[in-house]
């Protein structure tokens, strides 16, 4: 199974952005967190970056296109992008959103996203850890 761990703007700054919001854990190492979690899974996971929103929709397009779960840290766009929403809402395999922070004990303005809404599952606020826990969850579901 291929999973699609899919990161938007800003989470390329990992490790020197607000660590105390988003913690010390560089982008480097959360790929390598990531790429470790998956083998022990059985999953290929390919895990991307971007800070440019087409882009971003790009990927989504090929992971409905392949039929690829998604795991999705939409970072600003969750509160910004409709468009976002459109594209996902397409997906046909399981899409997980992930927060490192809890987006609730934030800004008002970070409440809501419109991801959520789309989304089979939410993690917010355990750091980086709950990337592996969606990939846990994808895994004991079949992602199917």
């Amino acid at each position: 199974m291929t999973v699609q761990v899919l990161n938007g703007p800003n989470l390329g700054r990992l490790g020197t952005r607000e660590p105390e919001v988003y913690g010390t854990t560089t982008y480097a190492q959360l790929v390598e967190l990531l790429e470790d979690a998956g083998r022990e899974l059985a999953m290929e996971v390919r895990v991307r970056q971007t800070d440019d929103e087409a882009e971003m929709l790009r990927w989504i397009h090929e992971a409905t296109d392949a039929g690829d779960p998604v795991v999705l840290n939409p970072a600003a766009w969750s509160h910004t992008s409709i468009a976002l929403h459109d594209a996902l809402a397409a997906l046909d395999a399981p899409l997980v959103e992930v927060h490192i922070s809890n987006i609730h004990k934030r800004e008002a303005f970070r409440h809501h996203s419109h991801v959520s809404a789309v989304a089979d599952g939410v993690i917010a606020g355990l750091g980086i850890e709950g990337y592996v826990l969606a990939l846990q969850w994808l895994s004991l579901r079949g992602a199917r």
